[in-house]
Protein backbone atom coordinates (compact mmCIF):
# COMPACT_ATOMS: atom_id res chain seq x y z
CA UNK A 1 0.00 0.00 0.00
CA UNK A 2 0.93 3.48 -0.98
CA UNK A 3 2.25 6.08 1.78
CA UNK A 4 -0.53 8.85 2.54
CA UNK A 5 1.94 11.69 1.87
CA UNK A 6 5.20 11.34 -0.89
CA UNK A 7 7.53 14.17 0.68
CA UNK A 8 10.44 15.76 -2.32
CA UNK A 9 13.74 17.32 -0.72
CA UNK A 10 16.01 18.20 -3.28
CA UNK A 11 19.33 19.51 -2.16
CA UNK A 12 22.60 20.64 -3.56
CA UNK A 13 25.59 21.83 -1.11
CA UNK A 14 23.28 22.50 1.68
CA UNK A 15 25.25 19.95 4.09
CA UNK A 16 25.15 22.58 6.54
CA UNK A 17 21.40 22.41 7.15
CA UNK A 18 20.45 19.15 5.46
CA UNK A 19 20.58 16.95 8.94
CA UNK A 20 18.50 19.34 10.78
CA UNK A 21 16.02 19.29 7.66
CA UNK A 22 16.24 15.62 7.24
CA UNK A 23 15.28 15.21 11.22
CA UNK A 24 11.96 17.33 10.81
CA UNK A 25 10.72 15.11 8.48
CA UNK A 26 11.77 12.01 10.98
CA UNK A 27 10.13 13.53 13.82
CA UNK A 28 6.57 14.03 12.23
CA UNK A 29 3.91 12.86 14.62
CA UNK A 30 2.33 11.48 11.16
CA UNK A 31 4.11 8.20 10.55
CA UNK A 32 2.61 7.06 7.09
CA UNK A 33 4.60 9.10 4.94
CA UNK A 34 8.22 8.84 2.35
CA UNK A 35 10.84 11.05 1.92
CA UNK A 36 12.35 11.48 -1.52
CA UNK A 37 16.08 12.54 -0.80
CA UNK A 38 17.27 14.25 -4.57
CA UNK A 39 21.23 15.16 -4.47
CA UNK A 40 22.22 17.22 -7.34
CA UNK A 41 26.49 15.97 -7.14
CA UNK A 42 26.93 18.06 -4.51
CA UNK A 43 30.26 18.78 -3.88
CA UNK A 44 30.43 19.96 0.20
CA UNK A 45 29.08 17.01 3.15
CA UNK A 46 25.94 16.58 1.76
CA UNK A 47 26.10 12.85 0.55
CA UNK A 48 27.63 12.05 3.68
CA UNK A 49 25.17 13.38 5.82
CA UNK A 50 22.65 11.69 3.41
CA UNK A 51 24.46 8.15 3.44
CA UNK A 52 23.48 8.38 7.28
CA UNK A 53 19.89 7.50 5.92
CA UNK A 54 20.32 5.09 3.84
CA UNK A 55 18.99 2.24 6.11
CA UNK A 56 15.68 4.21 6.81
CA UNK A 57 13.24 2.22 5.03
CA UNK A 58 10.66 5.58 4.55
CA UNK A 59 13.75 7.42 2.56
CA UNK A 60 14.79 7.14 -0.85
CA UNK A 61 18.37 8.02 -1.99
CA UNK A 62 18.76 9.38 -5.51
CA UNK A 63 22.33 10.82 -6.36
CA UNK A 64 22.54 12.29 -8.90
CA UNK A 65 25.48 12.22 -11.33
CA UNK A 66 25.29 15.74 -12.60
CA UNK A 67 23.65 18.60 -11.03
CA UNK A 68 20.05 18.64 -12.90
CA UNK A 69 18.91 21.44 -10.88
CA UNK A 70 15.84 22.12 -8.55
CA UNK A 71 13.26 22.00 -10.85
CA UNK A 72 14.54 18.21 -12.22
CA UNK A 73 15.13 17.28 -8.77
CA UNK A 74 10.56 17.89 -7.78
CA UNK A 75 9.39 16.54 -10.96
CA UNK A 76 11.50 13.53 -10.45
CA UNK A 77 9.91 13.14 -7.07
CA UNK A 78 6.75 13.97 -8.12
CA UNK A 79 7.33 11.30 -11.35
CA UNK A 80 8.23 8.35 -8.40
CA UNK A 81 5.51 8.81 -5.99
CA UNK A 82 3.01 7.40 -5.42
CA UNK A 83 0.96 8.62 -2.08
CA UNK A 84 -2.34 10.46 -2.17
CA UNK A 85 -0.54 13.61 -1.00
CA UNK A 86 2.49 15.44 -2.13
CA UNK A 87 4.43 17.33 -0.05
CA UNK A 88 7.73 19.76 -0.58
CA UNK A 89 10.80 20.83 1.84
CA UNK A 90 13.90 22.76 0.75
CA UNK A 91 17.10 21.18 2.42
CA UNK A 92 17.48 24.16 4.42
CA UNK A 93 14.09 25.01 5.86
CA UNK A 94 12.40 22.99 8.81
CA UNK A 95 9.12 21.73 9.70
CA UNK A 96 7.23 21.84 13.21
CA UNK A 97 6.54 18.25 14.25
CA UNK A 98 2.66 17.97 13.95
CA UNK A 99 2.04 19.65 10.68
CA UNK A 100 2.21 16.46 8.41
CA UNK A 101 -0.99 15.31 10.31
CA UNK A 102 -2.42 18.61 11.19
CA UNK A 103 -2.40 19.52 7.86
CA UNK A 104 -3.26 16.00 5.86
CA UNK A 105 -6.01 16.00 8.85
CA UNK A 106 -7.51 19.40 7.89
CA UNK A 107 -7.45 18.38 4.19
CA UNK A 108 -8.95 15.00 4.55
CA UNK A 109 -11.53 16.30 6.68
CA UNK A 110 -12.74 19.44 4.13
CA UNK A 111 -11.86 17.41 1.21
CA UNK A 112 -9.22 20.23 -0.18
CA UNK A 113 -6.97 19.55 -2.49
CA UNK A 114 -3.93 22.09 -2.37
CA UNK A 115 -3.18 23.55 1.09
CA UNK A 116 -0.49 26.47 2.71
CA UNK A 117 0.51 27.33 5.88
CA UNK A 118 1.56 30.70 7.39
CA UNK A 119 5.46 30.46 7.94
CA UNK A 120 8.54 32.03 9.97
CA UNK A 121 11.94 32.98 7.86
CA UNK A 122 14.73 32.67 10.39
CA UNK A 123 18.94 33.05 10.38
CA UNK A 124 21.07 31.55 12.09
CA UNK A 125 24.39 33.49 12.90
CA UNK A 126 27.49 32.35 15.53
CA UNK A 127 25.29 29.42 16.16
CA UNK A 128 22.38 31.97 17.35
CA UNK A 129 18.73 31.59 15.63
CA UNK A 130 17.35 34.63 14.50
CA UNK A 131 13.38 34.68 14.02
CA UNK A 132 12.10 37.42 11.40
CA UNK A 133 8.47 38.64 11.12
CA UNK A 134 5.71 35.89 10.84
CA UNK A 135 4.56 36.07 6.94
CA UNK A 136 0.55 35.83 6.98
CA UNK A 137 -0.63 34.54 3.32
CA UNK A 138 -4.58 35.14 2.76
CA UNK A 139 -6.59 32.56 3.39
CA UNK A 140 -7.48 31.23 0.22
CA UNK A 141 -6.01 31.62 -3.50
CA UNK A 142 -7.25 31.41 -6.86
CA UNK A 143 -4.98 31.98 -9.96
CA UNK A 144 -5.95 35.79 -10.09
CA UNK A 145 -5.23 36.76 -6.59
CA UNK A 146 -1.75 34.07 -6.62
CA UNK A 147 -0.49 36.32 -9.48
CA UNK A 148 -0.92 39.72 -7.34
CA UNK A 149 0.12 38.21 -4.35
CA UNK A 150 3.15 35.19 -4.44
CA UNK A 151 2.87 34.53 -0.45
CA UNK A 152 2.72 30.58 -0.76
CA UNK A 153 6.08 29.11 0.92
CA UNK A 154 6.83 25.79 -1.62
CA UNK A 155 8.13 24.21 1.87
CA UNK A 156 4.61 25.14 3.43
CA UNK A 157 2.55 23.30 0.64
CA UNK A 158 0.80 20.20 0.59
CA UNK A 159 -1.29 18.83 -2.99
CA UNK A 160 -3.60 16.01 -4.03
CA UNK A 161 -1.30 13.93 -6.06
CA UNK A 162 -3.51 13.41 -8.53
CA UNK A 163 -3.46 17.46 -9.48
CA UNK A 164 0.18 17.85 -10.20
CA UNK A 165 1.64 14.13 -11.58
CA UNK A 166 0.78 16.50 -15.19
CA UNK A 167 2.61 19.16 -14.15
CA UNK A 168 6.00 20.21 -13.63
CA UNK A 169 8.46 22.42 -12.26
CA UNK A 170 9.94 24.48 -15.09
CA UNK A 171 14.19 24.62 -16.03
CA UNK A 172 14.70 28.15 -15.58
CA UNK A 173 17.63 29.69 -13.43
CA UNK A 174 15.47 31.19 -9.81
CA UNK A 175 11.47 31.01 -9.36
CA UNK A 176 11.00 27.79 -10.89
CA UNK A 177 8.13 27.06 -7.78
CA UNK A 178 6.44 30.41 -9.34
CA UNK A 179 4.74 29.07 -12.38
CA UNK A 180 4.21 25.92 -10.97
CA UNK A 181 1.61 27.15 -8.57
CA UNK A 182 0.26 29.06 -10.98
CA UNK A 183 -0.54 26.23 -13.29
CA UNK A 184 -2.04 24.46 -10.17
CA UNK A 185 -3.93 27.17 -9.49
CA UNK A 186 -5.43 27.39 -13.34
CA UNK A 187 -6.81 23.79 -11.93
CA UNK A 188 -7.65 24.41 -8.52
CA UNK A 189 -8.03 27.11 -5.81
CA UNK A 190 -5.64 26.57 -2.89
CA UNK A 191 -7.13 27.06 1.20
CA UNK A 192 -4.62 27.92 4.47
CA UNK A 193 -4.33 26.02 6.96
CA UNK A 194 -4.33 28.57 9.51
CA UNK A 195 -1.16 27.46 11.56
CA UNK A 196 2.11 28.12 11.28
CA UNK A 197 4.45 24.75 11.09
CA UNK A 198 6.94 25.72 8.45
CA UNK A 199 10.19 27.37 9.10
CA UNK A 200 11.71 29.68 5.77
CA UNK A 201 15.82 29.57 5.89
Amino acid sequence: MSNIVNIILPNYNKGNYLEETVESVIKQTLTDWKLFIIDNYSNDNSKEIIKKYSSNKKISIFLLRRNMGVSFSRNLGIRLSNSKYVSFIDSDDLWKKNKLEKQINFMEGKKIDFTYTDYTPFFDVNNKRYFKKEIIAPETFNFQKFIHNTSICTSSMIVLRELVHSIKFPKVKTLEDFPFKCKILMKSSATKFNENNTLYR
